[in-house]
């Protein structure tokens, strides 16, 4: 799996795919460790405009992100939070971890 992203400066967006399964999440966390690293990223940004389904796989590659980006002092964001994955979000907790980059909400 080739992760397509968007980046300037020092910040970085990332796509999340469409399924984000333990299939995805097997390769997409060491990518985003990768690129972070590589890149000193300082504010990550996952972009879930695409994701019709997370499973218990993608929770832990958000949560294992946002602890990279406390190891390297940056930030950790999640956008375009559909229904489901909000939903998601909410009751795994996440939304107390991580921030969301959409107009309008707050954590």
């Amino acid at each position: 799996m080739e992760t397509e992203y968007h980046m300037e400066k020092q910040e970085l967006i990332i796509p999340m795919p469409k399924e984000l399964d333990h299939h995805a999440a097997k390769t997409l966390g060491r990518e985003i460790d990768f690129l972070v690293d590589s890149w000193q990223i300082k504010k990550l940004v996952l972009d879930f405009a695409e994701t019709q389904f997370m499973d218990s796989s993608g929770i832990g590659v958000i949560i294992g992100r946002k602890k990279t980006m406390d190891l390297y002092g940056g930030q950790l964001q999640v956008m375009h939070l559909g229904e489901r994955a909000r939903q998601i979000f909410e009751k795994s907790g996440l939304l107390r971890l991580v921030e969301t980059a959409d107009s309008g909400e707050e954590r």
